[in-house]
């Protein structure tokens, strides 16, 4: 009898962990899957009206790093090439010395986009914020969203959810070392399932504000 219910708790055990494991790497797949006919080059992407440019990290002296940088000129260069019309800056600026969407925009000024053409969402803290920010703030219905290969999908899938009809250009402009690259690939996982949580359960309400649809 000890046996049998040392065998049922094993098997018990291994299904568990099989239909948890399922659950936690079941929706980058399909993410993935939605993700990569949507994905574009800045020369054969359809253009839209904004382009969506995700926040990331600063350098010390608070301009753009590396990771911004290229989603930055991918974004000047999808302007220049008469892609988009008004380039959406979106970002952290929760403390008054770190501030994403200014270093985006001082970038695209000093890359010749006029400042007319420039709209920064300063609350921008995550990719659901952002997505969400972008639909209900500034009445984006339709974007080319800009980020890097290994956070493309997550970003298509939640602008996509929240009603915008988006694709998407990667801003692999450089090339960075293995192990920041298998560092983000690590923390997106969680990003994802964290992605699919929120809103399919959670559904949190970003910071809000006044509506300031990009005219």
């Amino acid at each position: 009898m000890l046996k049998k219910i040392v065998r049922f708790s094993r098997r018990a055990a291994l299904v568990l962990s099989l239909l948890t494991a399922i659950g936690f790497f079941l929706p980058g797949f399909v993410m993935w899957m939605y993700a990569a006919p949507r994905t574009f080059t800045v020369e054969d992407v359809p253009p839209a009206r904004v382009g969506i440019v995700f926040g990331a990290g600063l350098l010390r002296d608070g301009s753009a790093g590396p990771v911004l940088s290229d989603r930055m000129q991918t974004a000047v260069n999808l302007y220049h090439a008469g892609k988009v019309d008004k380039i959406l800056v979106s970002g952290d600026n929760r403390f008054i010395e770190y501030n994403e969407p200014e270093a985006g925009r001082r970038y695209a000024l000093e890359r010749g986009v006029p400042d007319e053409d420039i709209v920064l969402d300063y609350a921008g803290r995550r990719t659901y914020d952002t997505c969400y920010r972008a639909r209900h703030i500034f009445g984006v219905e339709e974007a080319i969203l800009i980020t890097q290969n290994f956070h493309m999908p997550r970003a298509l899938t939640l602008c996509s959810w929240f009603g915008i009809e988006s694709v998407g250009v990667e801003a692999d402009n450089r090339y960075f070392l293995k192990r920041s690259r298998a560092w983000w690939n690590f923390r997106e996982t969680f990003a994802i399932f964290q992605a699919a949580w929120d809103v399919l359960i959670a559904k949190p309400l970003p910071v809000m504000g006044e509506p300031e649809p990009i005219e």
